[in-house]
Order: structure tokens, then sequence, then C-alpha cells
């Protein structure tokens, strides 16, 4: 005799979400990676086949968006490809192992117990109100335990990494640990050296939109312009009334690129000329050089080579 059940009808039926699900995965994922998330839950509950191409059809997405959303759960540890198709993974069992992964050997409860004092369990709960609104995931607390432990941040400055996240609307683990992460790496520690880091990274901005707003670029600086810009300013010690001088030698010259004003300031630095007056004096000398008359003599004015990424002689620096 054989005891079987009747499958519900769609009707009756219903699709179980896990709670972590909405404190850790939901406000990192877009629309279009959770409509592909949830319908692919529903469609593991009942075993389903279907194609891939139907299933972005069905959900009405293309497939490329719809192959990036797979790619994403596939990154974040929620759907494990197979050789015959996809398996969801239990995110209760995902989290718990993550909770008592050998790098963090404490429970939340411990992380607060073992926290160095009575004000550091405090400002662990400050946290959970604050910005999880009491229900923050267990996981969080052995992060901000060992976050403490590694970077050696003062209790305020904890909550300021909070704070910063929760504002970018980013309060997720991976934007934190990178923000974390950059803090620790310009020496911050206590809320002081926050404050400065805060003042030094606002001027940097500012110095990079006004480079920016001379050269007439109606984009974003990349990172590695961003990085010239650095190396100007902190390793040369030049300020804009230096730099807006390489500026408009790269303007005159119809060489705007960061490569040939870095070049120029890279040189000026190695003659030692700390003032725009030892600048410009430098650049009153080289006029009327033997060099300069004889790149004159042969240049053509049409003749501006746009793809040269590097100089090989300095003097061609200063052809004008």
């Amino acid at each position: 005799m054989i005891f079987s059940q009747n499958d519900k009808s769609l009707l009756f039926s219903s699709t179980e979400i896990p709670d972590v699900f909405f404190t850790e995965y939901l406000p990192e994922a877009s629309g279009n990676y959770l409509k592909v998330y949830f319908y692919m839950l529903f469609l593991s509950k009942h075993k389903s086949e279907v194609k891939i191409n139907d299933l972005s059809k069905t959900l009405s997405l293309d497939f490329p968006d719809f192959k990036d959303a797979l790619d994403y759960w596939e990154s974040k540890g929620l759907l494990v490809k197979t050789t015959d198709g996809y398996i969801l993974a239990d995110i209760q069992e995902k989290e718990l192992s993550k909770l008592y992964a050998p790098k963090v050997t404490s429970t939340p409860e411990q992380a607060v117990k073992n926290a160095e004092s009575q004000y550091r369990a405090q400002t662990i709960e400050l946290i959970n109100t604050q910005f999880f609104q009491g229900y923050m995931n267990p996981t969080w607390y052995t992060d901000i335990d060992l976050w403490f432990s590694k970077y050696g941040f003062d209790d305020q400055v904890m909550v300021a990494l909070f704070n910063y996240a929760h504002e970018k609307r980013s309060l997720h683990r991976n934007y934190v640990q990178a923000t974390a992460d950059a803090w620790s790496k310009n020496n911050v520690k206590t809320f002081n050296d926050l404050d400065s880091y805060f003042e030094k990274m606002e001027k940097r901005n500012s110095l990079n939109s006004a480079i920016a707003k001379k050269l007439n670029l109606f984009r974003k600086l990349t990172t590695y312009e961003e990085e010239d810009i650095a190396k100007w300013t902190e390793n040369y010690g030049y300020g804009m009334d230096i730099i807006e001088i390489a500026l408009k030698k790269a303007s005159s010259n119809n060489k705007v690129r960061f490569d040939y004003i870095d070049t120029l300031l890279t040189d000026w630095n190695k003659k030692d000329l700390r003032t725009p007056d030892e600048v410009n004096e430098y650049l009153n000398s080289l006029k009327g050089t033997p060099q300069e008359k004889k790149t004159k003599a042969t240049k053509k004015p049409s003749s501006i080579d746009y793809t040269q990424s590097t100089f090989d002689n300095l003097s061609d620096l200063y052809d004008n």
C-alpha cells in the first residue's frame, strides 16, 4: 500500500524565505537579481525543469541581464551550478557555517561578552539598533568584533564606519570591509584621525574637480588620474599654483594628457623647483635654446602627435 500526499494547488501553496535573506542579501541586490532569485526559489520547490531561454522570457528579461543575475547569485554562494542545472543553497545553513568558520570562533553573545569593555558592548548594540532596527544578522557581531581587533578602531570610528555605509546606501559586508581597509591604510584609529582623513579627502576631491574643470573633462577622473594628482600633491608637495602652470603648458602644446602633465611635474620635482617663480624662471630659461629653434623650424603646426605616450627626450616636453 502506498500512501501519498496530494500536492497543494498554487492557490494554497507558499514559498518561504528565511529572514536572514532580508538582512544579508536583499539590501545589496538589484531588482532584476531579486526577481530571478525569487522565481528560481519558487521553481526549486517544485523541482521544475525549464530552459534558461524560456525562463528569461517568462521574467521579461533580456538574456544577458538574466545571465548576469545567475552569475551574481553564484558569486554570493546562493546558487550552485551543476552539470544539469542549478541548486539553490540553504541560506540558513550557509550563514551558520559563516558564523562558526575557523577565522571567527566567537558567537554573537561571546563577541559582546569578550569585548574590551562594557562601552564596547554598548557600541555594538548601538550599531544594531541604529542601523539594523534591532535585527542585525548574527554574523555582523563577529565581524565587528574581528574589525575592532584587526584595525584597532576606537568605538566612535566603528560607529562612523557604519554611519558612512548607511549614508552611502551600501550597508553590506563587502562595502563596509572595503571602507574599513581604506581607513586603516590611511592610519585611521581614533575619531580625530578620521576627521583629519575626511579633511584630506575633501581637499583631494576639490583639487580633482578643479583640475578636471581646468582641462574641460566632462567625466569622472579615472583611478589612475586621481593617483597621479595625489602623487603631485602628497609626494611632490605641489599645490594648484604650480600644477596650473603644467596644465597651461599642456594646453598650449595641444598635449592635454595626464601622462604629459605628469612628466612635466615629475621633471620639475627632480629639478627641485618648489615655487611658481622657480618654475617660471626655469621655463623662461628654455626659451630661445637651440633645441627649441630647431623644433620650431622643422615642426609643422598640424603635425601634433596625439598617440605618443612617452617622452624620451625631456626637451620635447617644452616644445611649443
